[in-house]
């Protein structure tokens, strides 16, 4: 088979491999479609893998064309009513846990303390053909396309933050005002979420002209929209922007999806009192509050959370299955967000844009139909 194969730091190839061989309890995925994670571009480019050489990506979908005989899981949802992986249409979530840590032991698979993961630990979805544990499969109805189903996971992620600080069930309040800071994947996700529980008080952070019109094409009016570039030349920062746009009681629930000191910051210094902060971004530095800033952590009483992962447990209320059900449903469509599709040997042209910024984007995905 053909697959991207990351050899070293920065030498990526597609080339032919050998086809997987399946061990106790996998299948054997046709890819069908299959997105790049912003993790994928220093992992590829700049960190290396846990081990190489490594198949990377893990936000994928496709079809099993192949069971091994210890296969018949029910981890997972139902396989169908022939009891069988066969043939079926399936999602992956890329975390395999041990099963044995504190975490496991507890059904908090997201947070395993021995854990492999599909496309950094061990071979993932940037290839025609992926081995997956069958623990790790979900089905997808017919209604649901592969290319939403390659962002199951990302959608997962956003679900599991938003239930951090919300109730379990996601269902709105009238009166609780939200900031999304970052409006990558996640964070737009986050925002599809949100608006598809009935919150409509949400303020909106970001960088790109791209951006302000995706979240308007959500309904984000444009005035809820803060635009760091003019907020950096008018000297009005977004936390000071937030204050005013909230008569000065901040916001109710902040979700810091970029991962930097300075936009750390401003989630604390406008956070209402008694509100609620999710960092949600993946750490680009060392994170430092002065001292009136963590003040405000203490004397607004904040409930800080970090989140992680998502939750992948068979129950009908995980992570995984509320966006699989929220998708089929139509009340959100993940795959609005891809910017960008690209045949499989294709794939780096997509790994160069989101490496170089060369063009704006949001989801770029390797499509296999």
């Amino acid at each position: 088979m053909k697959a991207w194969v990351l050899h070293d730091t920065d030498d990526i190839r597609y080339e032919d491999v050998d086809m997987p061989r399946l061990r106790d309890g996998e299948v054997l995925v046709k890819v069908m479609a299959a997105g790049i994670c912003g993790s994928d571009i220093p992992r590829i480019y700049k960190t290396g893998a846990h081990s190489m050489p490594l198949i990377p990506g893990h936000e994928f979908a496709g079809r099993v064309i192949a069971v091994d005989n210890g296969s018949n899981s029910d981890y997972c949802n139902s396989a169908g009513d022939d009891g069988t992986w066969l043939n079926k249409r399936v999602g992956i979530f890329p975390l395999i846990p041990c099963r044995q840590c504190v975490a496991c032991r507890k059904g908090m698979y997201e947070m395993c303390r021995n854990y492999s993961y599909l496309g950094s630990r061990c071979n993932g979805g940037f290839a025609e053909y992926a081995a997956v544990p069958a623990a790790n499969l979900i089905e997808l109805p017919d209604n649901v396309s592969y290319q939403d189903a390659a962002m199951l996971e990302p959608s997962a992620v956003a679900c599991h933050a938003i239930r951090r600080v919300l109730s379990g069930n996601v269902e709105a309040a009238d009166d609780v005002s939200i900031a999304v800071c970052g409006l990558g994947t996640i964070g737009m996700l986050i925002v599809m979420l949100l608006k598809s529980r009935g919150y409509d008080n949400i303020f909106v952070i970001g960088n790109k002209s791209s951006q302000k019109a995706m979240t308007a094409n959500l309904d984000i009016p444009e005035d809820n929209f803060y635009d760091i570039r003019e907020g950096i030349s008018s000297g009005c920062d977004a936390a000071e922007w937030l204050m005013e746009k909230t008569d000065g009681s901040g916001v109710d629930v902040f979700f810091e999806c970029v991962g930097k000191n300075e936009t750390v910051n401003w989630a604390v210094n406008s956070a209402a009192c008694g509100g609620s902060i999710c960092f949600v971004g993946n750490p680009y530095s060392d994170m430092n509050f002065d001292k009136q800033t963590y003040w405000k952590i203490l004397r607004n009483q904040l409930h800080v959370t970090g989140t992680w992962n998502s939750s992948f447990t068979g129950d009908d209320d995980d992570d995984w299955h509320y966006v699989l059900k929220s998708i089929g449903s139509g009340s959100i469509m993940p795959s609005k967000l891809i910017t960008h599709r690209f045949r499989i040997n294709e794939l780096e042209s997509g790994l160069k844009i989101m490496r170089d910024k060369s063009e704006d984007y949001i989801k770029i995905m390797s499509v296999m139909n």
